[in-house]
């Protein structure tokens, strides 16, 4: 699919909305889909006329992919994303002579119901998402215009935007929302109106970044390949359908601008019999590969969101995927307190639960970095040798990708280990109906029992609010009408040595433990949403 000019919402700017997103890339797109399904008013605001017609971001995980899920954009574009595929799981670390070091296992099994590691062209998904933003009710998408400066009015819990056509920046107006979402990027502009400082993790490297069509066909053993050359250390990976990716460190004795330069591109790709008859080259350029977060997500009503809030080189193809957790975290706390179903209280977590799970990613990238690239000699060879022999150990099994639970202060209820990470997705059947669980009983606030009917302890009272809050129960112990086909579930609950649990919308267990504890777990969930700080 090529992508198109941006189609233009064609409405004037409204004065008074629910939200306002600046920056309408994937992060604020997704966000304002779900806001406007759930009944919010809300208008993106993007500077550039166009979308970028250019890839950038190019694999997504599993917990990703349900998060589109939900927001219904797999039901028909699920062909836009290519699966982790290679013999030894997907993810590669290979010295200068192409001998193999590590694997890390993107093959594995996922909880979320996909694939665990995905290839796509991002100006196809965002074509996807700015067409649902478009048709969701409540939304408007205003290209061309341009954030300058906000003030917030805490007595009335208001914000007031001021944007301007960017092609005209003296032509100012105004926008009242009671919330302001700063999705604008590394280098954003509501995160310097707000003052916000950022975190650094000291890893700082430059790489260019090449992206090309292969016209004939090739073979690769892994998704991911990490050449750990101190000659030229070196990435190759799967872009999406018909697509690849290399990417090449910027070693010391070449400068950025010839680094940059297509002729550069095309001569480290040689090794690897990527020329120009055998490819043709869709993009290059150089970028410098950091780890950074915000120091604070939310100062009063406004927010920040995606690179605003957090960057990571991109070793473990975590960018994007962290962008869209902050689009679900942030957007089913919007939609409950705008209805009156929780206090706003909700937002003191927000920032502390996505800091303490980027930060945990980031400095998994940035160590693998650290690894990929080691330009000294000596201390390459030493790091090969000791890869090399912890492979060989039999008894050592295949990486997996990091795990990382919510960071504290969370909206979770103490239950051993569990509170706080991802809960399962499997495949079920109801009746003549075989699908992914969300997909056939809903998403939102699941009440999942492993042992009987999740309602059947609850009084009348607590399972209409369950209801009322957009909850879903299900017995999956195969004893009524849902089964659960593949065995997904009763793995997850042995592995958690636990019968029920309580997640959240963003797919995190709010609670876990015994059936019997299910009247706790809804009544602390009422606490919570009423008033978290107690």
């Amino acid at each position: 699919m090529t992508p198109q000019p941006a189609p233009h919402s064609g409405a004037p700017l409204r004065p008074v909305v629910d939200v306002v997103i600046i920056g309408g890339g994937p992060v604020g797109l997704l966000t304002a889909v779900f806001l406007g399904r759930a009944g919010l008013q809300v208008s993106v605001v993007e500077r550039w006329p166009q979308r970028y017609p250019l890839p950038r971001a190019c694999t997504i995980d599993h917990e990703a992919l349900r998060i589109l899920q939900a927001a219904g954009l797999m039901a028909d574009h699920a062909d836009l994303f290519e699966p982790s595929q290679g013999e030894r799981g997907g993810y590669e670390f290979r010295n200068g002579e192409g001998e193999l070091l590590q694997a890390i296992d993107w093959n594995r099994v996922a909880e979320s119901g996909w694939a665990n590691t995905n290839g796509f062209y991002q100006p196809e998904l965002e074509a996807v998402l700015e067409d649902m933003a478009l048709a969701t009710p409540g939304v408007t998408v205003h290209r061309g215009w341009t954030f300058q400066s906000l003030e917030q009015d805490r007595g009335n819990e208001q914000v007031s935007v001021q944007v301007a056509p960017t092609e005209q920046p003296d032509e100012t107006e105004r926008i009242r929302a009671r919330w302001l979402i700063g999705a604008d990027g590394a280098n954003s502009a509501v995160r310097s109106a707000l003052d916000i400082g950022v975190g650094d993790s000291g890893f700082e490297a430059d790489w260019l970044v090449v992206d090309y069509q292969p016209l004939a066909e090739e073979k690769w053993s892994a998704f991911v390949t990490q050449y750990c050359d101190p000659a030229q250390p070196a990435t190759a990976v799967n872009s999406g359908p018909g697509r690849r990716r290399f990417e090449f460190m910027r070693r010391a004795d070449m400068t950025v601008e010839e680094l940059g330069r297509e002729s550069t591109a095309w001569r480290l790709m040689a090794p690897w019999g990527v020329t120009p008859q055998t490819a043709r080259l869709e993009r290059h350029a150089v970028y410098t590969f950091r780890g950074r977060w915000a120091h604070s997500w939310r100062e009063g009503n406004v927010f920040l969101a995606g690179d605003a809030a957090h960057l990571m080189p991109p070793f473990l193809g975590q960018g994007l995927c962290a962008g869209l957790r902050d689009a679900r975290a942030l957007s089913w706390r919007l939609g409950m307190v705008h209805h009156g179903l929780a206090a706003s209280d909700v937002f003191d977590t927000y920032g502390p639960e996505r800091t303490g799970h980027v930060r945990e990613i980031i400095d998994e990238a940035v160590a693998a970095g650290r690894v990929i690239c080691e330009l000294d000699v000596d201390r390459a060879a030493a790091r090969d040798a000791e890869m090399k022999r912890r492979s060989l150990d039999p008894d050592a099994a295949t990486r997996e990708p990091p795990h990382p639970r919510l960071g504290e202060p969370s909206l979770t209820v103490g239950s051993g280990s569990t509170e706080g990470r991802l809960a399962p997705q499997g495949r079920i059947r109801i009746a003549d109906w075989v699908g992914l669980f969300d997909d056939v009983v809903g998403g939102g606030w699941q009440l999942i029992s492993r042992v009987g009917d999740p309602t059947e302890h609850l009084d009348d009272e607590d399972t209409s609010w369950f209801w009322q809050i957009g909850g879903v129960v299900a017995d999956v112990s195969g004893a009524r009408a849902v089964k659960d086909l593949d065995g997904d579930y009763d793995r997850w609950f042995a592995a958690h040595d636990c019968e029920a649990f309580l997640a959240r919308p963003d797919f995190y267990v709010f609670a876990a433990g015994r059936h019997s504890d299910i009247p706790r777990f809804v009544t602390l969930l009422r606490q919570a949403l009423a008033s978290p700080s107690a």
